[in-house]
């Protein structure tokens, strides 16, 4: 029997995965900064809520348009260059805050972007090779989390840089991020990903096993839903408690406490998973959810703290498991699944966040956070329709056949 403790030292014994975590933590952070850079946006280019929010859209939405693409690179050229990736994104944020006008930002923001879509499904193809069978939900949940513990960081060094620096303080964003990537470049000699179908397989001729459609669908629809939910809440947090009154220093750290909440709840949720099943874990998550978000709008303050971490860390459990199970449903083409997983859970939240901006320009902030307990009850219907861990293991069985050699090779 495997110990929890067992899965646990496979995470921090993995060297390679603890190297594409950390690569994930600091492209990541970027996005993390861009809620602290809202306050100070419409002020200085006189914008509403709805437009501001075309900055999450410009990067998020340019992320997930490239991911797919990248996934498909991925597959057939591997992810030695990965580093390239984070540093374009360093250099394309650092610029940011000498954008001259608001168009300019957004195209910034957009090339910015690029880069993160294209880390993301090189970094998870690469983590779930590394990754052991036997901890595969909690394994990458550790991984996943490691971009969550950046974007958790990101409202808190955002505060601190804009506090001193004004918004030009982007200029020292450049730096984490070109020195990680020189780092992976040369760790990633090593740990690259190769993709080579051995000889005689089917995947070696081309014939992959056939994506079973309806099952997939469901683990789209999860993930672009629950993307909603979190995008929307940790966009607006920092802007909706300076309505209130707070500082940055108070909101800097509340925003960076929902982030960071969400990433021990990925951890949490992938370890149960191991145990219970992603179908179970995920449809409990849904339920604690919605009490958890009524109570956060409802009671404001230094309570928040506590109330916005409940809700980080029971809204945050999709990301692994959806992306995990849509590597096994699209066998061969674990680049490609993450691409459009991810770049889904990307697009969703892009476009998610101007859309709850324009509710709360016409009914106000508290009353368009509030409206997430809809889509999260419309995700519960959604699960229903997840496989169970008994048909996820039946169609590996199947594929695995499939890639297995034939008697005349």
């Amino acid at each position: 029997m495997i110990t929890e403790s067992g899965r646990a030292s496979d995470v921090l014994r993995n060297r390679p995965l603890l190297t594409l975590m950390l690569g994930h933590y600091t492209v990541d952070m970027y996005v993390g900064v861009l809620p602290v850079l809202y306050p100070i946006l419409t002020g200085r280019f006189a914008l509403d809520l709805k437009t501001v929010g075309l900055l999450s859209l410009a990067y998020s939405g340019m992320a997930s348009l490239a991911q797919p693409l990248f996934g498909w690179i991925a597959d057939r050229y591997g992810t030695r260059y990965i580093g390239f990736a984070l540093s374009w994104t360093a250099v394309c944020f650092a610029l940011i805050g000498f954008a001259p006008n608001f168009p300019v930002l957004l195209a910034l923001a957009a090339l910015a972007g690029i880069g993160s879509g294209a880390y993301h499904p090189l970094g998870s193809l690469n983590a779930s090779a590394v990754i052991p069978e036997r901890s595969r939900n909690m394994a990458m949940s550790a991984y996943v989390s490691g971009g969550t513990f950046g974007v958790a960081s990101g409202p808190l060094i955002g505060a601190i840089l804009f506090h001193f620096f004004g918004i030009r303080g982007t200029a020292l964003m450049v730096i984490p991020g070109v020195a990680i990537a020189i780092w992976m470049l040369f760790e990633m000699r090593r740990i690259a990903l190769r993709r080579a179908p051995a000889k005689g397989t089917a995947g070696a001729r081309g014939a992959l096993p056939p994506i079973p459609v309806g099952p997939m669908l469901a683990v789209m629809g999860v993930m672009m839903s629950r993307a909603w939910t979190m995008s929307s809440i940790q966009a607006y947090v920092p802007t909706w408690y300076k309505t209130l009154g707070y500082g940055a220093e108070f909101y800097g750290p509340l925003a960076t406490v929902v982030v960071l909440a969400s990433a021990f709840g990925a951890v949490g949720t992938g370890s149960l998973a191991d145990r219970y099943g992603r179908r179970v874990v995920m449809f409990t998550s849904l339920v604690l959810t919605i009490p958890a978000i009524l109570l956060f709008v409802q009671v404001t303050g230094p309570v928040a703290f506590l109330t916005g971490a409940l809700v980080g860390f029971l809204a945050a459990s999709t990301g692994p498991l959806m992306l995990v199970m849509a590597q096994q449903l699209m066998v061969g083409r674990a680049g490609l699944a993450s691409g459009i997983i991810l770049g889904l859970g990307f697009v969703t939240g892009a476009v998610g966040v101007p859309i709850t901006g324009a509710f709360a320009d016409a009914f106000g902030l508290e009353a368009a956070l509030r409206a997430q307990v809809v889509v999260v009850i419309l995700t519960l219907a959604i699960t229903m329709f997840l496989p169970s861990e008994e048909q996820m293991r039946d169609y590996r069985r199947r594929a695995q056949a499939i890639f297995a050699p034939s008697s005349g090779d």
